[in-house]
Formats: structure tokens, C-alpha cells, sequence
């Protein structure tokens, strides 16, 4: 097999002068060991992974708490719409790491540069601050007052659920997709600049349903998108992406749980 790793140099010869430099002009080339149309199958499989979670969470659901409703209005249900990501993104996870670790047959951490960051708590504070910034900034925007998000705060137990999940599963497997997957292999072709900007963009996307595609609440998610990807690109360190985007959705529902006295009075959301 072909060892690229370079040869040390023979006893009492001299390394070429230009080898020191050699870390300093590659810190930010991504080279990750799938292409792009592994992404863009990953992609697709995920997605279907999500119909089919939801498929079947919503059959399970409706066969025991809701047999009085019919299979639309059940699948619209937002116990069933987070349950169905939930299993689904389990699935995807299983989906990534099977890839990486039988496929490639590398070290899914290693691979997808998890790279856990000595001082987290700065991203912590990041998030923090990310999150109170665009909220301010957000006021200033055309956010329209009814958006399909509102659906999942109606009850508490609503409530907790999203906030639950948005905290954790969600963040992950985000960053692993977006940062970990997609943003490397748009780098090692694009470069830097163009492949933050396009996953910023992308990231933006999937959550525009969401938000009705309205350019306001879309335009948060992209800054959003673009503070986590550069911390990815210059850090190369997908946990220290994950952990901003943990703490800032942590800021956003603990900001929800606070203003809703622990999301009794949930009505205060759309005053």
C-alpha cells in the first residue's frame, strides 16, 4: 500500500527548508476521505429515513393515542413530528457512522474532525451571546407573528419536547451533516470563503419550511449557519460548532421556559 507520509531524511542530511513552512499553507485544506456525491446520497437517505420515521411513529401513535383521527391530521400532530425525527435522526447517526467506520474504514471521530476544543466554555459563551445578538438584531426584521414553528409550543408538554430535542439530538446530527460532512468537501474543491457561504446557505434551507421561507426569520438562520461554519473552518473542530449551537438553542428555549413562567403561560409567546 502507498504510504504518503514523507520519509524522514537519511542521517546527516537536511530536511528542505521549505517543509516548516508546510503547516502554516495547508491549515485550512479539508481533504475528507468521501466526495460529494457521497454527501448528496447521504442526503437522500436521510431523507428518507425522516418519511419513514414519520411514517411509522404516526401508525404507532394513532393506533394508541389518537384512533379517533385520521392518518393527515395525525402526522400533523407535533408529538409525532418531533418523535418521527427523533428515531429518524438515531437512524441517520447509525447511517453516518456505519459509512465512515465500514465503508471507509477510518475513525468516525478523526474522520469528521470532532476535534473537542480544551476551552468548550468559550463556546458556551459564544452561543450565549450569538443568541441574545440576533434576537436584538431580529427586531429590527420583518418576523412575521404566525409562523408553522408556533404549532409546537400550544401545550407544555409541547414545549418541552421541542426544546428537549433541540438542544441535543438535533444540534448533533446537524453539525455532523453540515459541518461534518458537507462543509469539507465543498472546502477541498471551493476553498474556504465560497464553501462557508454555501453551507451557511444550505443550512438556512432546510429550516426555511419552518419559518414560512419568510427573508427575515431565514436571514437569523443563515448568520446563524455562518458562525457555526466558520468556527468549523477555522477551528477544525466539529464539537466546538456543536457545542455553539447547543448553547445557542439552549439560550433560545431557556429564554422560552423563563418568559413563559416554565411554560405554563405559553400564550406570552405571540404577544
Amino acid at each position: 500500500m502507498f504510504d504518503p507520509t514523507p520519509a524522514p531524511p537519511a542521517l546527516g542530511s537536511e530536511a528542505p527548508i521549505q517543509n516548516a513552512t508546510l503547516p502554516v499553507a495547508t491549515s485550512f485544506v479539508e481533504n475528507p476521505p468521501w466526495t460529494g456525491w457521497d454527501v448528496a446520497l447521504l442526503a437522500v437517505f436521510s431523507f428518507l429515513l425522516i418519511i419513514i420515521s414519520l411514517l411509522g411513529v404516526s401508525y404507532t401513535l394513532r393506533r394508541v393515542f389518537y384512533p379517533s383521527l385520521t392518518w393527515i391530521d395525525v402526522v400533523k400532530q407535533p408529538e409525532v413530528i418531533v418523535g418521527g425525527q427523533l428515531v429518524a435522526y438515531v437512524l441517520v447517526f447509525a447511517l453516518m457512522y456505519s459509512f465512515i467506520a465500514f465503508f471507509r474504514r477510518q475513525y468516525f471521530f478523526s474522520a469528521i474532525q470532532w476535534n473537542w476544543p480544551p476551552a468548550w466554555g468559550w463556546y458556551v459563551l459564544g452561543g450565549l451571546a450569538l443568541s441574545i445578538g440576533l434576537q436584538l438584531f431580529a427586531r429590527l426584521l420583518p418576523i412575521p407573528k404566525d409562523l408553522p414553528m408556533d404549532q409546537f409550543f400550544r401545550t407544555p408538554r409541547q414545549a418541552w419536547l421541542l426544546s428537549i430535542f433541540s438542544v441535543t439530538l438535533a444540534p448533533l446530527i446537524e453539525e455532523l451533516f453540515f459541518r461534518g460532512f458537507l462543509y469539507p468537501v465543498l472546502a477541498r474543491r471551493l476553498g474556504m470563503a465560497a464553501s462557508v457561504f454555501l453551507t451557511a446557505l444550505a443550512f438556512a434551507s432546510i429550516h426555511g419550511a419552518q419559518l414560512t421561507y419568510a427573508w427575515g426569520p431565514v436571514l437569523v438562520i443563515f448568520i446563524v449557519g455562518l458562525a457555526l461554519t466558520l468556527v468549523r473552518a477555522i477551528k477544525k473542530s466539529v464539537a466546538a460548532s456543536l457545542i455553539l449551537h447547543m448553547a445557542y438553542n439552549g439560550t433560545i428555549a431557556l429564554a422560552m421556559y423563563i418568559g413563559t413562567d416554565r411554560f405554563h403561560h405559553l400564550e406570552r409567546l405571540s404577544q
